[in-house]
């Protein structure tokens, strides 16, 4: 693997136009020849880097993954934030990649069941425990009375549905921010959809 500065440029260049390339075409439709001629070296330069596509897809993986994740535990470690303030920041640091990372998040949720099966249950293994994160602050919540859950594992599917589905819609050109849209995903989740009544 390459560590120098120059190595770590290719090695980026690799990935930009690896995830250009999935998010476009797909992961099965995209070769590693033609990631190669998109960054202007051989196909047989390309392996000094990734051994093969999988590592590819598990490396763009792992960064999204450990990105987030890291932002929690940032959190956590700081405290002085409410299960509400905890949640929102969550969805607020996945959906906000569709801005920060186009095209990231249609490769992270479409692509990662092409992983050989190792990999695969490497990655599912992040994604899980990153959804028990979400259900641990929602049990918090709970526990404090910040929350009136009677599922917070239902609760947490909705969460991880609210945030994971959004990069099919979502535009960046739109009238709604990535952070307007966590922020109105919240809101909506704290207060659901019934009227409120005086008094």
């Amino acid at each position: 693997m390459a560590t120098s500065a120059r190595g770590t440029r290719r090695r980026e260049q690799i990935l930009t136009q690896a995830v250009a390339q999935f998010d476009e075409y797909g992961y099965h439709a995209t070769s590693l020849q033609s990631i190669a001629d998109a960054v202007g070296i051989r196909k047989a330069s390309l392996y000094y880097y990734f051994a093969n596509k999988d590592e590819i897809l598990l490396e763009l993986h792992d960064r999204l993954i450990d990105e987030v994740t890291a932002k929690h535990a940032q959190r956590l470690d700081a405290g002085g934030l409410t299960s509400t303030q905890l949640i929102g920041a969550m969805m607020r640091d996945v959906i906000t990649l569709m801005e920060t990372r186009p095209g990231h998040l249609r490769v992270f949720f479409e692509s990662y069941r092409g992983l050989s099966v190792d990999t695969h249950d490497r990655v599912s293994g992040a994604r899980s425990a990153y959804r028990r994160a979400i259900r641990d602050v929602i049990e918090a919540g709970v526990a404090s009375g910040e929350f009136d859950v009677d599922d917070p594992h239902l609760a947490s599917l909705a969460v991880l549905s609210l945030m994971n589905w959004t990069y099919q819609w979502f535009d960046t050109d739109g009238d709604l921010s990535a952070t307007q849209v966590a922020d109105g995903y919240l809101q909506l989740l704290l207060e659901g959809m019934r009227p409120h009544t005086a008094g």
